[in-house]
This record gives structure tokens, sequence and C-alpha cells, in this order.
């Protein structure tokens, strides 16, 4: 579980990217740019939105992709640890930033929150 400080301080850190949203989510904490959802955080490590185009950048990097572990095999999902040095440079946080958004923009368009359902009402039995 990433710690309440790590995350908070993702708001000061993405500054110059705008407005950031956290929530609680896998386990850890998803973080939610114009409602797309740009990064990870699980533990105290944050990990950025990717794609094919924004591969490169990690990889010269050797920037490692987040994975677990489904029914037993490794599972690799589109997002990439964020490079250490982002947290104390905040134009290259906002590059980052920017890297992550934009591949969130081209994943498309983000899936509609499924409405809950309501609990069922009791209903009493005539005599």
């Amino acid at each position: 579980m990433a710690s309440a400080a790590f995350v908070d301080s993702l708001h000061e850190i993405f500054q110059g990217l705008g407005r950031i949203q956290t929530r609680r989510m896998f386990g850890g904490h998803g973080v939610f740019h114009d409602g797309r959802m740009i990064a990870l955080v699980l533990g105290d490590v944050l990990y950025l939105k990717a794609d094919d185009q924004s591969a490169p950048h990690f990889d010269a990097l050797q920037l490692p992709h987040f994975s677990y572990l489904r029914q037993g095999k490794p599972a690799r999902l589109s997002y990439r640890e964020a490079p250490a040095d982002l947290f104390d440079d905040a134009e290259l946080a906002t590059l980052w930033g920017r890297r992550a958004w934009e591949a969130a923009l081209r994943a498309g368009a983000p899936k509609p929150a499924k409405p809950r359902k309501a609990p069922a009402k009791k209903t009493k039995k005539a005599p």
C-alpha cells in the first residue's frame, strides 16, 4: 500500500501538468488528469502510463514495466516505473506527466463508470 504522504506529494510534483486526482484502487492508487488515468502507485513506486510511442523514453533509462501475477503467470500493464529524477525537478515531472497524459489520450476514451445497483428493497409478504 502506498503511503498517504507519497500519494499526497504527487499533487505538488505534477503541478506543472495541472490538477490531478488520486483514488484508491488495485491495492494502491490511481492518478488521474482530466478523467484519464496517467499513473499507478503501488508501495511507494510511481508507474506512468506508457505506449509504443513513449516506450523509447522509458527504454533509454531502462525503466521496468509494471507487472503482476495473474493466474500464476506474469502479466504487464501499460505502465512503466517513473524516473527517480522527476521527484526533484519540476520541469522533468511536467515532461513525464505530459508523456503519460498523451499515452492515455492515445489509448482512447476512458471507459464510463459502471452504474452501481441499488440494494434490493425488502418487501413484506402479504399474510
